[in-house]
């Protein structure tokens, strides 16, 4: 543009449309601007053979010049980058994040790639959290409030500058009392609560959400008594320190949400599952179910696996589904699946896809077996689908048992006497009679501990619902509520000396 500006007198907009002219490479357009040039070089002094001579070396430069000036550039930032996500790698991630935090899919990716690199990332919490991204002293990455869905900026401002004013917050009631409850309104406080932003300042986020209401009636009349400068007959008459609620009148603390509602709120917010993973609740049992983690998934190269593939049974989270036409006419899937130790691309082909399309959705945790061979075309591991089963028809399949674990003090706790739990526990599993499950209880006391093997016809159906009553009404046991597998069954004296 330089050149054309001052040997053939172009202004910077005609050159511009000279530079436009080089990149599309239109023969018609560039006879038209080598005209051009000769004829303003030539009324410049410069002779018309050597203006032809340097119209030409640009155009031939035009073919080139721009890739190698670019990749030149983006080498240059491209070390940059890496000698800081090498030497900060906190802060380099921290601020990759801030820079795409309006976009939920990046952050998910991204959080995945901390996570690859071994970063601790801190889930958000309203005394620690600033809008965007940060990092403590001990180089873990804290997310930004501003990555929450539902809650604007405005309101994430409200609740960091209250907090570097007069300190961090006690506990919920404390916080809404000091909000401007103009900005920060119902619908956020909920999700703030459900992306546990609110964690430190309550019991659990079951709790939270049920002492909500209460919080921000007190906090409305609390701050409308401020306004008008009226004093409260219990002492509200001064925002710090806040006032505290009447005891009896406050909600007492609730049991915390299941993992899977907990998850599930994170995932809503957040777009990811931050504190936990919904696989995590079968961890035991899967060691029963699957031949292998995916992060241990190889293939040898001997005895002509490579060619063959190697039958595997794995599990993990449905993270993305994609379905297609084949060029023969069927349908066919690929799923990702993610256990929390990798990710791995499942195909199902059509015989496959037509008999187990229906459990291919996001968010279900899935076994599937199949055979897993090396992809040499995209140059990792591939697994090709033979039989998939959801977690609850693998234990209808695979369980032989269940374990229940129970004592005096629990009884005693709930107030409920043998009988009365006797009765508890027969209405939570007739529903379920009719399967291939055995039930067994161990009951412990201060003086003795036995174990209970009830008859075949109690026998039940291992289902999701059955198993999450039994949890609640069990001792709250290391093991949890056991289920025993054919291929690895728990024996008698090993449950014992569990309990």
């Amino acid at each position: 543009m330089q050149i054309a500006q001052v040997l053939a007198g172009y202004s910077l907009g005609g050159a511009d449309l000279l530079r436009r002219a080089m990149g599309k490479k239109k023969p018609e357009e560039m006879a038209k601007q080598g005209e051009i040039f000769r004829e303003g070089a030539v009324k410049n002094g410069v002779e018309e053979e050597t203006a032809r001579y340097i119209f030409d070396l640009m155009e031939k430069f035009a073919g080139y010049g721009f890739n190698k000036s670019h990749s030149a550039a983006y080498a240059l930032v491209s070390y940059q980058t890496m000698w800081m996500k090498s030497h900060y790698p906190a802060a380099f991630m921290a601020a990759v994040l801030s820079a795409d935090m309006d976009n939920t899919d990046k952050v998910v990716t991204l959080i995945e790639e901390c996570r690859a690199m071994k970063l601790t990332v801190n889930p958000p919490q309203v005394n620690d959290s600033e809008f965007m991204f940060t990092t403590d002293d001990e180089g873990r990455v804290i997310y930004g409030l501003g990555a929450i869905k539902g809650v604007g900026e405005a309101a994430i401002e409200s609740i960091v500058e209250q907090r570097k004013k007069d300190g961090p917050y006690a506990d919920l009631f404390d916080f809404c009392s000091r909000i401007d409850l103009k900005k920060v309104n119902r619908r956020v406080l909920e999700s703030l609560i459900r992306a546990g932003a609110l964690d430190q300042i309550g019991n659990n986020r079951a709790t939270l959400m049920a002492q909500l209401p209460l919080s921000l009636k007190m906090a409305e009349q609390h701050q409308a008594q401020q306004s008008t400068g009226q004093n409260d007959l219990f002492g509200m008459e001064d925002i710090k320190p806040a006032a505290k609620p009447d005891l009896q009148l406050v909600p007492g603390d609730s049991e915390e949400w299941d993992d899977d509602i907990r998850l599930k709120g994170e995932k809503e917010t957040l777009g990811l599952y931050l504190t936990g993973h919904p696989i995590d609740r079968f961890e035991k049992e899967l060691s029963n179910i699957v031949s292998s983690r995916i992060a241990n998934l190889s293939v040898e190269k001997s005895d002509n696996q490579y060619r063959r593939g190697k039958r595997v049974t794995i599990a993990g989270l449905v993270v993305g589904v994609s379905r297609r036409q084949t060029q023969k006419g069927s349908m066919m899937a690929n799923v990702v699946l993610d256990d929390r130790t990798a990710r791995i691309e499942a195909t199902l082909f059509s015989d496959a896809y037509e008999a187990f399309n229906d459990l291919l959705a996001v968010d279900q945790i899935l076994i599937v077996e199949g055979s897993l061979s090396f992809d040499e075309y995209r140059g990792g591991l591939s697994l090709r689908v033979d039989r998939v089963m959801s977690m609850e028809m693998a234990r209808e399949s695979m369980a032989t048992s269940l374990t229940l674990f129970m004592d005096d003090e629990l009884l005693a706790q709930r107030n409920l006497p043998p009988v009365a739990a006797c009765d508890h526990l027969e209405s939570i599993l007739t529903p379920y009679l009719g399967g291939n499950c055995i039930v067994r209880v161990v009951f412990s006391c201060s003086t003795a501990k036995s174990l209970l093997v009830f008859s075949e016809q109690w026998s039940v159906v291992p289902k999701e619902a059955m198993l999450k009553q039994l949890e609640k009404f069990s001792t709250r046991h290391p093991e949890g509520l056991i289920v025993g597998y054919a291929s690895r069954p728990v024996a008698s004296q090993n449950v014992m000396q569990q309990a």
